[in-house]
Formats: structure tokens, sequence, C-alpha cells
């Protein structure tokens, strides 16, 4: 694929604004929209072109890349009549990189193949420290070839790139991280307290630990932030209530047990309450230190 496609980009939040910035740094043409266009200014200003609607992204782009925070939100932003799949051109690859409804994503891509487009799901790991260092984990489901056509694209703005199988494919597979993570976060939470209530100073404990056996993603980057005391969103609590949410429906569906999975998300939802849900995820010390 060409280096100057043309891509679309909407869905500007935190992830999202790294992200399209990596495709205009290596040459795209971008064209964005966000429900506030107050928070695409820095894209602007980086050569970006404002469009009015997700219609006008659609039919100016030959690929459109979406990352909003909903299913609903992802079913508005194809379904709907100013939506992607009624307005984009014969052709165009539809890569919807937003954690989202396996079935949904299933759903998209048949009506894509109706339209005679291209339509991938291919939601992503590792926060706005990955976005912004262009270091995402990007699982892909959809058609190999398609996946293939825009890996390009893809290796703009991760490192671990990986085609997972035909549509939600890619979906199913961020579950899996996400009750990998749910479960994670209280230990490492946890850890965190019982350091501090022993009177050790967590940050020569985490020396210790996050080389050996207890080593995780969350461990290193997001222990050092409940530490300091940051818990600024590097992926928004309420966003990971749905994802949680989504995961506990597709694993009823095929019958599985995730005790872990419902713990945590009793926990987030309590954490929401306490008035955090715009919190990082590692905000859920507050909740196990209340």
């Amino acid at each position: 694929m060409s280096e100057k496609k043309t891509v679309g980009f909407v869905g500007t939040g935190v992830m999202g604004k790294s992200m399209a910035a990596h495709l205009l740094k290596a040459g795209h043409p971008v064209h964005i929209y966000t429900r506030t266009k107050e928070k695409a200014e820095d894209l602007i200003q980086q050569g970006a072109q404002w469009k009015n609607t997700v219609a006008e992204v659609a039919q100016t782009s030959q690929v459109v890349i979406s990352m909003v925070g909903y299913p609903s939100d992802v079913e508005e932003v194809y379904f709907g009549e100013k939506g992607i799949l009624e307005n984009a051109e014969e052709g165009t690859y539809l890569i919807d990189m937003t954690t989202s409804s396996p079935l949904l994503a299933q759903k998209i891509d048949a009506r894509a193949k109706e339209l005679n487009l291209h339509a991938l799901d291919a939601p992503v790991s590792g926060g706005d420290v990955g976005a912004r260092e262009a270091r995402l984990s990007i699982m892909v489901g959809g058609e190999k070839e398609d996946f293939e056509a825009v890996l390009p694209v893809f290796e703009l703005m991760g490192q671990n790139i990986v085609y997972q199988g035909k549509a939600g494919a890619g979906q199913h597979t961020k579950m899996c991280n996400q009750i990998a993570i749910a479960s994670g976060m209280i230990g490492v939470c946890e850890a965190v307290i019982y350091a501090e209530k022993a009177g050790l100073d967590p940050n020569t404990v985490l020396k210790s630990i996050e080389s050996g056996a207890a080593g995780s993603w969350s461990l290193s980057n997001l222990a050092p932030r409940i530490i300091n005391g940051n818990f600024e969103p590097g992926f928004y609590v309420k966003h990971f209530i749905k994802d949680m949410k989504i995961a506990l429906e597709s694993a009823g569906e095929m019958g599985i047990l995730t005790p872990g999975l419902q713990l945590a998300k009793d926990l987030y939802e309590e954490l929401a309450e306490m008035g955090e849900e715009n919190s990082g995820t590692h905000a859920l010390y507050k909740r196990l230190k209340a």
C-alpha cells in the first residue's frame, strides 16, 4: 500500500490522537473527525484536515480508522445514515480499533462485504504510552489479504501486530487481553498497598519484583504511577468497565467461568461510584485502600 494513501481517523481521544499523529508524520494525508473539535486542534496544527461529519471522512479517505468509546458509538459510526458504511467508496479499507463486541465486528464485516468494502477489527493494547511511542500491540481480525494490504499503516502505530483470524478474532483476542489485565491489576494494587503497610519503600520493592515471575506491563508501567500518586488516565476506568462487560457477555455465551473477571468488574464499578470513572485503571488502588 502506498505511503500516501489518505487515511481518515474518527475519534482522537487519549490514544487516537497519538495514533493519528504517527500517520501524519509518515506523510499520510489524514482527515479527522471527533465529537469535540477542540480535542483535535493539535492534529489540525500538525496538518490534519478537519471534516465536519463521519460521512465526510468516509467519502474522502481510502483507509478509515475508528477509535471511539463504546460499542454503541461503533454502531452509530458505522451503521448510521451518515456513517462509514453508507458513505465510503467501494474498495475502502475500514479498520475499527475500538475495543468492542466480537459480534458487532462480524456484523460490520458482513455489511462491508455486501458493499465491496474491506473491514478489519483491530483493537489495541499498550495504553497512552504505547500509542505515544508507536509500540502498541495490535490484534487483527478479518480477511488475511486485507490485513496484509494495510499492514504498513499498522506498522506506523504499533510493533506487535498479529493477524488472529476471521472477523471478530481481533476483538476476541482483546477480550483475552482484558481478562488477563483485570485480575492482574488487582494484584498490582494489592502488592503496592502491602509494601506500604509493611513499612517498605514501594519503589525499592518494585525493583525486586518487576523483573521476576511477578513481572507484567501493568506492574512496570502503572505501579510507579500509583506510588507517585498519578492517577491520570492512560486508559479510563469507565472504558475498562465497558470492556469487562463485553468479556463477561462473550464468556457467558461460551459457557466459560471467569470469577477473577467478575470480581474485577465489581470492584471497578465500586471505584466508578467513588467518582473515579475518568481516572486511569490503576486508580483501583484507591478502592482497595479505602
